[in-house]
């Protein structure tokens, strides 16, 4: 009959943040509390990181990155002319400050003539000078739109004082009726830099750049009515730059038809934009400063701004909602990140998905022309790494509770560090049988059941929890599993559920360790209780099936197999070969000690088939253990020599019970030359 599905199973990461929630729910309320408080932390970051100290530095350095990597490359703009004012202006006029204003006016003249589409003046009149009314006159005199720099105390404190401002105005005044008119050229400098377009000022006359593309007629400055986003800057895609500059002097000494054509050429049909460009003065820090290592002219900016608006390239704003969905998103993710109670390994590709969406995603938006400019980039990652942290270290302290429990547990069974492989890789402990090769050890206390029947029941139980308690400790110290007590006897086993390459060679030492125990304990009892027998340790190297066994209500990790059973007889026949540990000839041949000695082959009780037996002896002298080794592989060919050579060693040796017993038994064997133990 065909099995029914599972129908119950969950998808593994399903079942990593159930364990993980159920972690988090099972720490301290202190702990929770941490939790609660870094990821409320977190959430502010991700919202609110432009608002905050440091971290909204961290912020604007992420913009300028983003702003210098996306920024369009093009070759030079064919729209806007720039004419300036530059150092060898003002070493050629021998004037310096003010800016020659006699000039400014003879290249209006000329520039009127040339058809630009509007001119935009970025310098401010706000000090006498004797040009003056011949300059007023000029711009009165302008057929094309013009229009003249303003700014006041209320926005422009470090540029202008009350006595400048006043002069300005009235200066101003006298173009009313005319085609020259008053224009903001105030610019935003915040956190050091010029990164987005200035805030709508009352009583402001509008923006400089607004302005001149309103009177170009292209109706492309309605979109930037309100304005207020982010500049995109642009990068020069060769050495010419993004927006050509002619020097003023050139226009206002130009006598000459040919060169006059020439720079007719040059700003016919174009937005032209006077200023300074001049080293040290009015230059402005912007969003690709960083990385280019240069600051521009304030009029660049203008002309930044102007280009902006031709290529209707209004960055879409991104919502208060938009910016709390995503931030939260985030947060969300780093905590259902950290209750993924997996391995490192499992996490870490999910770690790196996340920080790619978090690093990629402001560049995407830039890219697709959304306003990045006060969206968290940096935000973002802090708010992840706090709330990533604050859930995790619930999970942890959580799970560090109850790995102390399960290492408490476990370790009354299993070495230490066996114990903690399988609390880091559960899979390691099978759930259901499978064949392993073990090295299996059985004790037994000798005479341990009569003694009990001597003795109140409370002193039989302190008696056998201490004895136990000692050949625990020597299992556990020599990397051991503890199978089961069976009464006073101990069953163990090396090589499951995890092998060692040390498995034999300590099991070897665990049973002489073992039996030396037992002699520990026998001389620690109370001399007024009846005498404690010796300890008798038997061990076999097999296969058996390892693993959990039982019932719904109760199991137990146990192994079951003939090798088992082997090792029980093994520790049984040493009553009858007057030993006190003995090993199965395959058990002692993988330990890799030299301590063994041989003392025959013999056949277990209710065994068939005979198993050669040896006995560590480290304190036998090598000499003796070699003849001992020669005398034993002489049974097989030549019995009666045999026993004789172990007669002369049992001489030498006469308080050794083992070899007297070796001894009798070679002039007893059976057919198969092994000795059947009644």
């Amino acid at each position: 009959m065909a099995s029914t599905p599972d129908t119950t199973a969950q998808p593994p990461t399903a079942t990593l943040l159930r364990k993980g929630w159920r972690k988090v729910r099972a720490a301290s309320k202190r702990q929770m509390a941490a939790t609660v408080m870094l990821v409320l932390v977190g959430v502010i970051l991700a919202r609110f990181s432009w608002n905050i100290p440091v971290v909204g530095d961290a912020e604007d350095s992420l913009y300028d990155l983003r702003s210098f990597v996306m920024a369009p490359q093009v070759d030079q703009d064919q729209r806007i002319q720039i004419v300036a004012y530059t150092d060898q202006t003002l070493i050629n006029a021998k004037k310096r400050s003010p800016l020659d204003r006699g000039m400014l006016a003879a290249a209006l003249r000329k520039l009127d003539a040339m058809g630009a589409k509007a001119i935009g003046i970025d310098i401010l009149f706000d000090q006498p000078q004797d040009e003056d009314a011949q300059l007023v006159q000029t711009l009165r005199a302008m057929r094309t739109p013009t229009f003249v720099a303003y700014a006041d105390q209320a926005t422009n404190k470090d540029d202008i004082n009350y006595e400048q401002q006043q002069y300005l105005k009235s200066l101003l005044s006298q173009l009313k009726g005319s085609n020259a008119h008053p224009a903001s050229i105030r610019l935003t400098n915040y956190q050091g830099a010029t990164r987005v377009w200035p805030s709508l000022e009352p009583g402001l006359p509008q923006l400089l750049g607004r302005a001149m593309v309103a009177a170009g007629g292209t109706g492309q400055e309605k979109a930037f009515a309100g304005y207020t986003g982010s500049i995109r800057y642009r990068r020069a895609n060769s050495d010419a730059p993004v927006f050509s500059s002619i020097p003023i002097d050139l226009f206002a000494s130009l006598d000459d038809p040919e060169m006059a054509a020439a720079f007719a050429a040059q700003v016919e049909g174009r937005y032209v934009l006077i200023g300074g460009q001049i080293i040290d003065t009015d230059q402005v820090t912007t969003t690709l400063t960083s990385y280019t290592g240069t600051t521009v002219p304030g009029i660049e900016v203008h002309a930044a701004m102007i280009a902006q608006m031709l290529d209707g390239a209004h960055r879409t704003p991104v919502t208060g909602w938009e910016r709390w969905a995503v931030g939260l998103i985030f947060i969300f993710a780093a905590s259902l990140t950290a209750l993924l109670d997996g391995r490192t390994w499992k996490i870490v590709p999910l770690f790196i998905l996340q920080l790619a969406m978090m690093i990629g995603l402001p560049f995407y938006l830039e890219a697709s022309g959304v306003e990045t400019y006060g969206t968290p980039a940096f935000g973002w990652i802090a708010g992840w790494i706090l709330a990533f942290i604050g859930v995790s270290s619930a999970v942890r302290a959580s799970g560090a509770v109850e790995r102390r429990f399960a290492q408490g547990a476990l370790g009354k069974y299993l070495p230490a560090d066996i114990a903690q492989e399988i609390i880091d890789n559960p899979e390691r402990l099978t759930l259901s049988g499978s064949k392993r090769e073990l090295y299996i050890l059985f004790s037994d206390l000798e005479g341990f059941t009569k003694l009990s029947h001597q003795l109140e029941p409370e002193v039989v139980a302190k008696l056998l929890n201490e004895y136990l308690d000692k050949l625990t400790t020597v299992v556990l110290e020599h990397g051991g599993i503890v199978d089961k007590y069976v009464g006073d006897a101990v069953v163990a086993f090396w090589g499951a559920p995890i092998a060692r390459p040390d498995d034999a060679q300590k099991a070897a030492k665990c049973a002489y360790a073992m039996w030396q125990a037992g002699e520990e304990f026998r001389k620690s009892v109370d001399p007024s209780l009846p005498p404690i027998g010796r300890t008798r340790v038997g061990q076999h190297f097999g296969e058996a099936v390892v693993g959990n066994f039982g019932g719904e209500r109760r199991i137990q990790y146990t192994a079951l197999g003939d090798a088992m059973n082997t090792a029980a007889r093994l520790e049984s026949a040493n009553k009858s070969l007057g030993t006190s540990v003995v090993a199965s000839g395959e058990f002692a041949e993988r330990s890799g000690l030299d301590w063994w000695r041989p003392l025959g082959r013999v056949v277990l009780r209710g065994r068939a088939k005979p198993v050669d037996i040896f006995e560590p002896a480290p304190d036998f002298p090598a000499a003796d253990r070699e003849a001992l080794a020669d005398a034993v592989a002489l049974i097989d060919s030549d019995p009666a020599a045999a026993a004789d050579r172990i007669d002369a060693l049992a001489s030498a040796h006469p308080d050794d019970p083992a070899l007297r017993n070796l001894s009798e038994r070679t002039r007893k064997l059976e057919g198969n030359k092994a000795y059947v133990l009644g």
